[in-house]
């Protein structure tokens, strides 16, 4: 049976946390078994958001060693980023002639960025036909994305119907969203969503001390130690449910309910638990840091393998459009 194709592309504009990992970046290595995985570096849409040569520099490594450290595996998988398939920009710029500026302005983050009052720049409001380029380049069958992101491939899949349409040809695949399954919505420090937006992160591959710091921080309520209360009210007892084994959780629930359990012992135990998932990370992180040659090879060998698929495709679409003359 023939593999489906699936991409999935991440900006590398700050450092992964737990959140991430829980919300999707776990699920990509499995992903890598059953479908013919592509992951993108998308270093070009980051120029919307980092404008320094060194800090991109640095963030697209990052990143790069952050999957390696996961499980990403260059055997199994295409890794490689954006700016090294120069198809990307092309195909976008093709894409940009077929769509019109109020189809755009229903693009979430448009909208967002205007309720802000932000001064919006062309690469902020043109964001998702490069997507959809990203996407449509590579026959994807299937797009990992939540729930709240569905709208990317709705995009790439009307800019696909309307490429065939106007020129007469089924050169683009429709892909199809694959919402990812069994989310967690993982919660801050402070209780809200983990969002870098928020600054209540605790980050993926953090140091014990970032690991203390930032669950020491945690709001508590005022209630005595020996006051029984709601679990499913405390932000410790949240986190636990991701880190503890579920006996230890178990254990844990009876004791907050019968009020045997302080708040400072509870962080104690959360600090332990979330340092021992980091620390094998961690440490395989800290491995491959110290080989950047490897990195680059890899980003290397993933950009000329998605390169080659990248040119097959732009060569239907020149074809088909009227400027391929030899």
């Amino acid at each position: 049976m023939t593999k489906k194709t699936l991409l999935s592309g991440v900006k590398p504009t700050g450092r992964p946390h737990i959140g991430n990992y829980f919300g999707a970046m776990r699920q990509f290595v499995d992903m890598q078994d059953e479908y013919n995985a592509i992951y993108m570096i998308a270093d070009y849409h980051a120029l919307n958001f980092i404008q320094n040569k060194e800090e991109l520099n640095q963030a697209i490594i990052d990143l790069t060693i952050d999957y390696l450290a996961l499980g990403l595996d260059p055997k199994k998988s295409i890794i490689f980023k954006q700016s090294d398939v120069m198809e990307h920009t092309e195909l976008a710029w093709i894409f940009d002639t077929i769509t019109t500026m109020p189809y755009l302005e229903r693009a979430h983050a448009y909208k967002d960025a205007e309720v802000k009052n932000k001064e919006i720049s062309v690469g902020t409001f043109n964001y998702p036909m490069l997507m959809a380029a990203d996407i449509l380049l590579y026959d994807v069958d299937a797009v990992p994305v939540g729930q709240d992101q569905k709208q990317h491939v709705e995009y790439a899949r009307d800019t696909a119907q309307k490429f065939n349409f106007i020129f007469g040809k089924e050169v683009f695949k429709l892909p199809e969203s694959k919402i990812l399954g069994e989310v967690a919505v993982v919660p801050g420090i402070d209780g809200q969503k983990m969002s870098k937006s928020y600054g209540n992160t605790i980050p993926l591959f953090a140091t014990l001390d970032e690991i203390t710091k930032a669950v020491m921080s945690i709001p508590t309520d005022s209630k005595p130690m020996n006051e029984p209360r709601n679990p499913e009210e405390d932000n410790v007892f949240k986190l636990h449910k991701l880190f503890s084994k579920s006996e230890d959780l178990f254990v844990l629930r009876e004791r907050y309910e019968k009020g045997e359990i302080g708040h400072k012992e509870s962080k104690e135990i959360l600090i332990k638990n979330i340092d021992a998932f980091i620390a094998p990370l961690r440490e395989k992180r800290d491995q491959i840091a110290h080989d950047i040659d490897y990195v680059l090879d890899v980003l290397k060998d993933g950009g000329k393998r998605a390169k080659a698929k990248a040119e097959k495709k732009m060569e239907a679409v020149r074809e088909v459009i009227g400027v391929k003359l030899y």
